[in-house]
């Protein structure tokens, strides 16, 4: 085949490439290839494989609650809300904001009315919720629900009572305020204020935390306690990340059987990196909602990641979340700008080069046939965008494809003399090169 000096000289005919193209779809089916969004296994949607799953999921936000727990975090007010504004067009259900024991009730009324007038049908959830005047302060805010929390075991709990520490600073003996010491003592509390949260009109739910030290007779008693005494929904907190997916998904079934009733949620926590694995397992299980947080923010290993959940969800497994996925790479922006905590640059869904497999020929060609092959998910389904970086290892053809990109006009001699300079330029810094870099190796080049 002949080749022209000013155009990029092609290794196949369109009939070759519309040849690829068919033989790829032969393998596909529909649902687990959606073009423009994803291309998966099959195997993902085939029941006798994977089991029975959900046909939605409902995910619950948790990062403005979690800045409080992610370590050296300081932003403005009005980053807050700018965020929460992203985080509501998002299209997520529901929110768990900053908690009202340490902040006036009209800020939590502000969050409230922000999230309310952006959707009125976000359900709005205040956390740690300890005693009677949480309650109340949450009721008086305008909250759809509360968090009434249970810890695991007796008196170790008290090491969890964050009044029991003002108390003291101000001179107090915590032990004259009436509080829970043993186990019987913390369920009794919560059983009281479900009953109070109840006549304030707000929903409940009871994170049983740190779920992986609860043995069977505590669980059951608890579990059974709950629901009798009307609470929404129990949640299964896992605080360290030590259960399995496979532990928690026995765990959401032991606690829907005793529990019929109510919804069953999860909070699990990253220490494994198996996080979405967990709620994968918990949702197949039958559990209702899950909590996550952009970026997994949260202290120590993190959340769940929300745009990798809902990926994993949506795309691997064909449930619906109801988030807009096209939000999820700014948002994943904006909670960088506001904790100031970058994600890795492969980070799963919304990382800078996570759609990136370096400047190799034979990778980036790939996208003339098809842009779902290496990359399973499309970066504009999740609102980001695939650039392609020039490299020590990029060939002749990602190169001509760059200098397209950079506005100059590309010929075969210009592009081996570009290559050659820009690859000792690289060698030299010990860096690829900036765009505007990249652009002035052209120009020495004569491009």
């Amino acid at each position: 085949m002949t080749q022209s000096a000013d155009r990029k000289p092609e290794v196949f005919t369109d009939d070759e490439r519309a040849g690829f193209r068919a033989d790829i779809a032969a393998m596909r089916r529909p649902g687990a290839y959606e073009p423009g969004r994803w291309s998966v296994s099959p195997l993902n949607r085939d029941r006798d494989v994977v089991g029975a799953v959900p046909a939605t999921i409902a995910l619950r936000d948790v990062t403005m609650r979690s800045l409080e727990s992610l370590p050296g975090v300081v932003t403005t007010a009005e980053a807050k809300r700018s965020f929460l504004r992203a985080l509501v067009a998002s299209g997520i259900p529901e929110i768990v904001v900053a908690n009202v024991r340490n902040r006036p009730v009209e800020e939590a009324r502000r969050d409230v009315a922000e999230i309310r007038g952006l959707n009125p049908n976000c359900r709005i959830t205040c956390p740690m919720v300890f005693r009677t005047p949480d309650l109340e302060a949450a009721a008086a805010a305008g909250f759809d629900a509360v968090q009434i929390w249970l810890p695991p075991w007796g008196p170790a709990s008290t090491m969890y009572e964050p009044h029991l520490f003002a108390a003291t600073w101000n001179g107090q003996d915590w032990r004259t305020l009436g509080q829970p010491t043993d186990r019987a003592g913390y369920l009794r509390r919560a059983l009281d204020l479900i009953t109070t949260a109840k006549d304030l009109g707000l929903a409940v739910t009871v994170p049983m935390l740190m779920v992986s030290y609860l043995d069977d007779a505590r669980h059951i008693e608890s579990v059974e306690a709950l629901a009798k005494a009307g609470a929404d929904e129990i949640a299964l907190f896992d605080g360290p990340g030590a259960m399995t997916p496979e532990a928690m998904a026995e765990l959401v079934r032991r606690t829907r059987a005793l529990a019929p009733d109510a919804r069953i949620g999860l909070h699990p926590h990253n220490t494994f990196g198996l996080a979405v694995a967990v709620a994968v397992a918990a949702a197949r299980a039958g559990a209702d909602v899950v909590e996550v947080s952009v970026n997994g923010y949260c202290g120590g290993p993190g959340n769940a990641d929300l745009a990798t959940t809902v990926a994993a969800f949506e795309a691997a497994y064909g449930v619906s979340t109801g988030i807009d996925p096209g939000t999820l790479t700014h948002l994943s922006r904006a909670a960088e700008e506001m904790t100031g905590y970058r994600r890795a640059y492969n980070q799963p869904v919304t990382g800078e080069k996570v759609y990136n497999w370096g400047g190799m020929d034979f990778m980036t060609q790939e996208f003339d046939v098809d842009t779902l092959l290496h990359n399973c998910i499309s970066p504009e389904w999740v609102g980001a965008a695939l650039r392609i970086p020039l490299t020590e290892m990029s060939g002749p053809f990602t190169s001509w494809d760059k200098l397209m990109e950079l506005g100059f006009t590309p010929t075969h001699d210009g592009v081996d003399a570009f290559r050659a300079r820009a690859q000792e330029s690289m060698a030299r810094r010990g860096r690829l090169l900036t765009d505007d870099e990249l652009a002035a190796v052209a120009r020495e080049c004569g491009l």
